[in-house]
This record gives structure tokens, C-alpha cells and sequence, in this order.
């Protein structure tokens, strides 16, 4: 390394808001900006496995919801395979894996569309559970948030789980399972988000 980048200082860091969501995903914001909205969806209509809705709220530590989030997710398919050149396996045509939803203005509800992944080989060779990578962004946030929603009917492979297994403690551990419902025949699984506070959702440094 050249001896004056020694010298060099941080950058300074700034929040994502409060214009975030027009930005990254303006369709949602009624913005008709693209031709396709970037993300928006995650399995296509060509993927197999069970379909299910995901859905929840972010609150911030005094206990009300935030309603200018901007929410990544990023997934496998049914089979466990990523939609990435890196990850070896074929998806369904039209199978990204990947989509971004923002919240409501008026409720701070969030939610999305998509196929119930499946375990995925980690690092080490050993599995890892069904889960879905989250990525928060919003106003007051100076570094994106990174976390994961796992599924509460699938407890022997999150018990299993050698990420959710790094956290010493039970209770912390539930911050990550997102609880199974059901609404006009669909599975739905509500995640929500705890920024700080008592049952803080667990975050990961990344």
C-alpha cells in the first residue's frame, strides 16, 4: 500500500432517507420511472415449490412502526440453489431470488411474494435452514442492516443451523424465526423487524 493513502481520512457516512424509496424503488412509490421496477419480483412465475407470502413491520425502539424502509431479500430457489453464477445448480426461467419492497407510508407494513426456499449448503459443507437474507436501509440508518428470516415449521434444520447456532442465547435466537399463518389458502409468515430495544432483532456484521 502506497504510504499516503496512510494519510487518507474515512469517509464520512450518511443516512439512506428520507428519499430513499423513490430512488430504489420508485414503481412502489408511484414513481413510473423504469420500465420494470428493479427486484420487484423474486420467483417468477415459472418456480417450483410452495408459494408464500412474507410480511411484517419494522419498529424503531420506542415501539411505532417505520414507515420509510427499504427492504432487500435474497434467496434460493425450492431446490437450494441460488440464482448466481457462483452457485452451481440451474433456477426456473425467470427465477431471480432477489426483489426489494419498501414499507407502507400510512402502516409501515411490508411484504412480498415468493416460493419457500430450501436448505442451502454453508460454508463448512454442513446445511443451512430454509431462510431468506434481509437487508434494511431507512432514514436514521447510517449502515444497512443485514439479517435473516427463518421459518418456524422447520425446526430440526434450524436447530441444525450453523449460522443461527452462533447466537448463545434462545430467546435472541427467535428473533429470526418468522411464525407461519395462513390467509385465503396461502401460507403467510410474519417477520417483524426490531431495530433496538427489548427483543432487538439480531443483526449480522457482514
Amino acid at each position: 500500500m502506497p504510504q499516503e493513502l496512510n494519510y487518507l481520512k474515512e469517509t464520512p457516512s450518511q443516512t439512506a432517507g428520507p428519499y430513499v424509496h423513490i430512488g430504489l424503488a420508485p414503481g412502489a412509490a408511484g414513481f413510473d420511472i423504469y420500465r420494470q421496477e428493479l427486484g420487484w419480483d423474486i420467483a417468477g412465475p415459472n418456480a417450483k415449490g410452495e408459494r408464500i407470502r412474507v410480511e411484517g413491520i419494522v419498529i424503531d425502539g420506542t415501539g411505532s412502526p417505520v414507515k420509510d424502509v427499504l427492504i432487500e431479500a435474497w434467496q434460493a430457489n425450492a431446490q437450494g440453489v441460488y440464482a448466481h453464477p457462483e452457485h452451481p445448480g440451474e433456477v426456473e426461467d425467470g427465477f431471480r431470488g432477489w426483489g426489494r419492497v419498501i414499507t407502507d407510508f400510512e402502516t409501515g407494513e411490508w411484504g412480498f411474494d415468493t416460493v419457500k426456499p430450501g436448505p442451502v449448503p454453508g460454508r463448512s459443507g454442513s446445511m443451512m435452514a430454509p431462510h431468506i437474507n434481509l437487508w434494511i436501509v431507512a432514514r436514521g440508518i447510517n449502515i444497512g442492516l443485514n439479517t435473516r428470516l427463518y421459518f418456524s415449521n422447520e425446526e430440526q434444520a434450524n436447530a441444525a443451523d450453523p449460522v443461527i447456532n452462533l447466537i448463545e442465547w434462545e430467546n435472541r435466537r427467535q428473533t429470526l424465526i418468522a411464525r407461519r399463518g395462513a390467509r385465503g389458502g396461502q401460507a403467510v409468515y410474519r417477520f417483524d423487524i426490531r431495530l433496538q430495544g427489548e427483543n432487538e432483532t439480531v443483526f449480522f456484521d457482514i
